[in-house]
């Protein structure tokens, strides 16, 4: 996940019944087992509501615009999901994604979702901030301070970042003023390093395991595979 070539060009009562019926002890009684049966199944309704309303909304942006390198993001997402799938407590996450994202696409999936972790997949260059998409499909890269600005807003419910791009260290420090946990790459990361970490960092929180935790798994797992980029993930705190 390299820099790209700033040269180049780039998805939820009403019973009726005559006053005669009502008069009769086994009308009376139908009405009221009916009533009954009625609010135990709205009962039953505001219950999965509630455990709905509970799920942790994880939400993947991902961008690899025309003018750069080619990026297995399909695999990487589609590894993610197979992990939280197969997760202890996956019933307490729902994945949203969305691709070849720009600004505005970033900025109404979190007006919309309103997501506890946000994901982002693609191309960063260091100071320059992270690369997203123009109308046109090439790339744009959205400074340090813009980001930091955006999640500032979005503080109060997104518990945490990760910047699956190259050279993202310099946002996720900018970010982690206002979020909680943020996870930044502190030098260019390859395809295969950036699957193996977000695989098992999603896949630990499936399982119920904290950020921290599922950071430490994340960077074991590049390391179990034999790739040489096991420190470059970091993990970045908001400060107390």
């Amino acid at each position: 996940m390299t820099q790209p070539n700033s040269d180049s060009p780039q998805n939820t009562f009403n019973i009726s019944g005559s006053s005669i019926g009502n008069m009769l002890g086994s009308g009376t009684m139908n009405i009221n087992e009916t009533t009954q049966q009625r609010a135990t199944a709205n009962a039953s309704t505001s219950v999965d509501k509630t455990v709905e309303g509970q799920k942790k909304v994880i939400l993947i942006l991902a961008a690899n615009p025309k003018s750069t390198p080619a990026l297995r993001l399909d695999e990487e997402v589609r590894e993610i999901d197979a992990g939280l799938r197969r997760a202890s407590q996956r019933d307490r996450f729902h994945l949203e994604q969305r691709w070849a994202v720009r600004s505005r696409d970033v900025q109404n999936a979190l007006l919309d979702l309103k997501p506890q972790v946000v994901h982002f997949s693609g191309h960063g260059g260091g100071e320059d901030g992270l690369f997203l998409e123009n109308e046109t499909g090439k790339a744009v890269a959205v400074g340090t301070e813009a980001l930091a600005g955006l999640f500032e807003l979005f503080a109060d419910r997104v518990e945490c970042v990760v910047l699956n791009a190259c050279y993202s260290e310099v946002q996720a420090a900018a970010i982690a003023k206002h979020i909680p946990s943020v996870i930044g790459m502190n030098k260019a990361i390859g395809d295969r390093a950036a699957i193996e970490f977000a695989v098992l960092f999603y896949a630990a929180l499936g399982s119920g395991e904290s950020v921290e935790f599922a950071y430490k798994l994340g960077c074991n797992a590049i390391r179990m595979a034999g790739i040489e980029e096991y420190l470059t993930p970091v993990l970045k705190r908001k400060p107390v």
